[in-house]
């Protein structure tokens, strides 16, 4: 039998689809990043089977690849979207948790996938959440963004939080639109609407800016408590609030890609959809649901591991599903290549993806590890190529009773053990290998040993 044939002809596909990286186009794509706020990895269709319906995420699926096992290094709000704009990891970039009001953000040291754009002639627009840093150099239009509207930090940081509305009614939650504050205060009128302006927002820049390249960074506030939908979407799902925000947050899905196919880019144009972290189970039925252990702001699957779907015809497989893992971090260094942009300066922690979101063959993850923590507490890391993953001895919060109807539940604090665990056997983390394979486990530790030695200050051996 002839060996040299099946090689060559591996090769000459892997030339193909490397002939469709679209940065070697004259006109490089459009990109479109839309991020949601706490959403479950079962939330929409095809990842979970929810009762309400959620047509153009299914779409999304059908005319792209959806990938499982996506990665962010933090299940927190700030820290999640710093690692994915900047391909840095929160021990690099100093992101931990959620930032509230005059919070220090993201150095301007670390630049953002917008300032690489930039130079290369795009459009930039931020519409929707922002929360990476709400001082005069950290706000939007100071992180090479063209436009922006929308919250600087997150809708729950009011004078009606649930958990301590003293202090944070210290600072009224403002809208802000291109540089000014438009609205003083959410509470006059509501959040009712920050589904739809950020929609319209979106809208429209892909309206005015459809003959030049553009980047989209629509980054929605829902589905984090509190809970809002418009008139247009309230009851409509028969299955409550949630259920009505979801079918909101896929309606501005599906007009996005109206956008899009009015101007006959669609086509032009990369869509990443995906989450900054798991649901915050913890209000019940306000919030969303995982197959996978805990949730939102601890180092467990539920919590890290976020549904992702990428469309863009050119290249990447329709209808495709994928095991491959890889970490939000790698968006930023794989989209500036594909624009032509040069990376910064300084080091980031991503790589270049590419033939993994295009499904070439032999494609690998080209990380030893990708690290997570949950605040400033390193915790552990996964393995490159998705398998196994190292928890270090930590302390994490455990769901006792969920609350309802926006109210938090009860939690208790749990403490885990050095930890191996099998993700591709045993997804939930529950069977705990460190005896029985003593030489991954060694290998993994001294990884993750090193990067918090290296990356943290406070030391736990």
């Amino acid at each position: 039998m002839n060996r040299t044939l099946p090689r060559l002809l591996t090769l000459l596909l892997i030339a193909l689809f490397a002939a469709l990286t679209p940065a070697l186009a004259e006109r490089p794509p459009n990109i479109v990043v839309i991020f949601l706020d706490d959403s479950g990895w079962a939330d929409f269709k095809p990842f979970g089977d929810p009762a309400y319906a959620t047509p153009n995420v299914e779409r999304l699926a059908a005319e792209g690849t959806r990938f499982d096992n996506v990665y962010v290094p933090q299940a927190v709000c700030s820290s999640s979207r710093a690692a994915l704009l900047s391909g840095t990891v929160p021990g690099r970039n100093q992101v931990f948790g959620a930032h509230g009001p005059f919070g220090r953000g993201l150095t301007p040291d670390i630049k953002i996938l917008s300032e690489l754009l930039k130079p290369r002639g795009y459009a930039t627009g931020h519409f929707g959440k922002w929360h990476i840093g709400d001082q005069p150099e950290t706000r939007p239009l100071a992180r090479g963004f063209d436009e922006h509207a929308g919250l600087m930090y997150s809708n729950d940081m009011w004078r009606f939080h649930p958990g301590n509305p003293e202090h944070w009614g210290k600072h009224p939650l403002q809208f802000w639109d291109n540089g000014e504050v438009t609205i003083e205060d959410m509470d006059k009128p509501d959040q009712t609407l920050l589904t739809v302006w950020a929609t319209e927002n979106s809208v429209d820049f892909i309206n005015r800016h459809h003959d030049e390249p553009f980047f989209l960074y629509l980054a929605h506030s829902m589905p984090h408590v509190p809970l809002f939908v418009s008139d247009r979407f309230a009851g409509k799902s028969g299955m409550g609030l949630y259920g009505d925000v979801m079918m909101e947050l896929d309606w501005s899905v599906g007009e996005v890609m109206k956008a899009l196919e009015a101007h006959h880019i669609a086509d032009d144009t990369i869509i990443i959809f995906t989450s900054d972290n798991g649901p915050w189970h913890s209000y019940g039925n306000h919030a969303g649901a995982t197959p996978f252990r805990e949730a939102k702001a601890t180092g467990f699957d539920g919590g890290l591991r976020s549904a992702t779907v990428v469309r863009y015809p050119p290249a990447i497989p329709a209808g495709h599903r994928s095991t491959t893992m890889f970490g939000t971090i790698d968006f930023m260094p794989t989209l500036a290549r594909l624009a032509g942009a040069d990376l910064p300066d300084h080091e980031i922690d991503g790589h270049d993806i590419w033939p993994i979101l295009t499904s070439q063959p032999l494609a690998t993850n080209p990380h030893r590890y990708y690290p997570f923590s949950t605040s400033k507490e390193f915790e552990g890391i996964i393995s490159g190529d998705g398998r196994w993953k190292v928890h270090l001895p930590h302390s994490y919060r455990h769901l006792i009773k969920a609350g309802n109807d926006g109210v938090d539940g009860t939690f208790e604090k749990r403490e885990i053990g050095l930890s191996l665990f099998d993700l591709k056997a045993d997804p939930n983390e529950l069977i705990n290998l460190i005896d029985e394979e003593p030489e991954i486990a060694a290998e993994l530790i001294s990884w993750a040993e090193n990067h918090r030695d290296r990356f943290y200050s406070k030391s736990k051996k």
